[in-house]
């Protein structure tokens, strides 16, 4: 649109944005790694990770996108330091070790399935990634020194702490991925084995319809308590066994 001059002269209107129609930019020095982060988390929480870029950073933050780049090297290193900042915040360096390692083992295990439980958005890059950060560190530093209080030796503890983690981390991923389902999804599945089972022909799945009644689903929190103690119950006989040959006794098969 052209406006005119003094002169009478037609002019283009000026294309110089107003103050209101400039986008507000957010001081350069205002954003830090705990800024950016606490905009990460609010954004994988409302998208999910794959929403979670730095143009979606840049917006919800009112800051230019390669900004960002000044504190994180790339999504990557973003969603690591994300990981464990999530961790710390629901049990990081709350762990001191107490006279029961069996203890201290299965408190470890539930605050991690509350956890998953939590941030089910999280729950597969939690259980998938290795982060190399503080409370990653804290947490093996913590569940090693129970399996050597329990009696295993230094070869054992490492695999069981390798089993130890696949498994809780596996399946509070689990549960994690079915609680994010559509409820719609989610009742269906849950329904499946209180209905769908139970109607399954008895010739044709004779095992199925003979145990129907006690087949538990997915959500059940008694499988994870379930799972636990059968892991320390393995890790205390092979500590017995390491004792056996001291003791003079026949080792526990």
């Amino acid at each position: 649109m052209n406006t005119p001059s003094q002169d009478g002269r037609s002019r283009p209107e000026s294309k110089t944005p107003t103050p209101e129609r400039r986008r507000r930019r957010r001081a350069r020095d205002s954003l830090s790694r705990e800024v950016i982060l606490n905009a990460a988390e609010t954004i994988a929480t409302r998208d999910g990770l794959d929403g979670l870029t730095f143009q979606a950073l840049g917006k919800e933050l009112e800051a230019h996108p390669t900004s960002i780049y000044r504190h994180f090297r790339d999504k990557d290193e973003l969603v690591l330091e994300l990981i464990d900042n999530l961790r710390s915040r629901s049990y990081g360096g709350h762990y001191k070790a107490t006279d029961s390692w069996r203890d201290d083992l299965r408190s470890l295990a539930h605050h991690i399935h509350e956890h998953y439980l939590r941030y089910p958005q999280f729950a597969l890059q939690m259980a998938a990634r290795t982060t190399r950060r503080p409370t990653e560190f804290a947490n093996v530093e913590f569940a090693l020194d129970a399996l050597l209080r329990a009696g295993l030796a230094k070869d054992q503890a490492a695999m069981f702490l390798r089993v130890y983690g696949n498994v809780v981390r596996s399946l509070s991923s689990m549960e994690a991925g079915f609680q994010a389902l559509e409820p719609e999804a989610r009742d269906r599945d849950a329904l499946a084995w209180q209905l769908e089972y139970r109607r399954l022909a008895p010739e044709e799945y004779p095992r199925i319809a003979s145990m129907s009644d006690h087949l538990t689903g997915i959500g059940d929190p008694r499988v994870f308590d379930f799972v636990v103690e059968l892991f320390l119950d393995a890790v205390e006989s092979h500590a017995a066994a390491n004792r056996a040959p001291e003791s003079g006794t026949d080792p526990v098969p």
